[in-house]
């Protein structure tokens, strides 16, 4: 992998991530486009480290904001924990059900599948980038309704609809728990530290499984191209630079989404999806 390509999948990852407008499906183009293997363990290895990078990001950004709300009192950090774990819980049961079914649904046809078949279908991510698109605008029509509070119930609304995200490579993580709690009343300010907080609380998740794979490919004899002192210096030293540039790329797409939110901006991610699934349609 060249420089270049480090610089632009790193750059895509840290703004994609954290934007409204779906990491997976701009790095899935970003690879294709480019020629290259998402499956390569230099690719999983890349990926582990640019999702770190933007998790820090999120922390190094939201954490004056999170030590006010969730660390004022005892009191409040024990509910706003308790909103985190109803909203996680209803992710795992909401994805992974989904995950499981769609798996067992489509085995059926095509023995041996597994749901990353899915990931680089370019029907399937226009799909999603559409209807992250649809929800993002119907959500800032409804901003002037913000006058509630975030309740444990809504909590576990956002949450679902995080776990919705799980399966479908486009769907915007961000863009759809934003705009769940802002349809639901909940002040935008509160619902963007709330998914973020909710991304974080996911990303170890994310950066497991990922590791798994890369062990697997490991394991798999996918290095041994490489001398066996310098595989996982080769590996590590564009990794780490990734990471940094994710960093970066990070805390300026939350400075520039934070904005947008509080200027009513909102619908211009949603129509930017819009924009994006009719050209992965057109080069995927």
């Amino acid at each position: 992998m060249s420089f270049l390509q480090l610089f632009i999948l790193s750059i895509v990852q840290g703004f994609a991530e954290l934007l409204p407008v779906s990491s997976s499906a701009h790095v899935i183009m970003a690879e294709k486009l480019m020629g290259l293997d998402p499956t390569s363990p230099e690719l999983t290895m890349l990926l582990v480290m640019l999702h770190t990078g933007t998790m820090f990001a999120v922390i190094v950004y939201f954490w004056k904001s999170w030590r006010a709300t969730y660390f004022s009192s005892a009191s409040a950090f024990r509910s706003n924990v308790l909103l985190l774990v109803a909203a996680t819980a209803l992710t795992g049961i909401v994805g992974f059900g989904l995950l499981k079914g769609i798996t067992h649904f489509m085995s059926k046809d095509a023995p041996g599948f597994e749901i990353e078949h899915l990931f680089g279908n370019a029907k399937l991510m226009a799909a999603a980038l559409a209807a992250a698109g649809v929800l993002i605008i119907v959500s800032s029509r409804l901003q002037a309704r913000q006058h509630g509070t975030l309740s444990i119930g809504k909590a576990m609304v956002i949450g679902a609809v995080q776990g919705l995200c799980l399966p479908f490579r486009g769907f915007s993580r961000s863009g759809a728990t934003i705009s769940a709690g802002i349809a639901m009343g909940v002040p935008q300010r509160r619902a963007e530290e709330f998914s973020f907080a909710l991304a974080v609380v996911l990303t170890p998740a994310v950066l497991v499984k990922e590791g798994w794979r890369f062990y697997q490919a490991v394991a798999n004899g996918s290095l041994d191209h490489l001398e066996h002192g310098n595989s996982l210096l080769h590996l590590l030293g564009p990794s780490l630079l990734g990471m940094l540039l994710s960093f970066l790329a990070g805390l300026l797409a939350l400075r520039w989404l934070s904005r947008w939110l509080e200027q009513g901006r909102w619908h211009f991610f949603g129509a930017y999806c819009l924009l994006a699934s009719l050209v992965v349609l057109y080069v995927g």
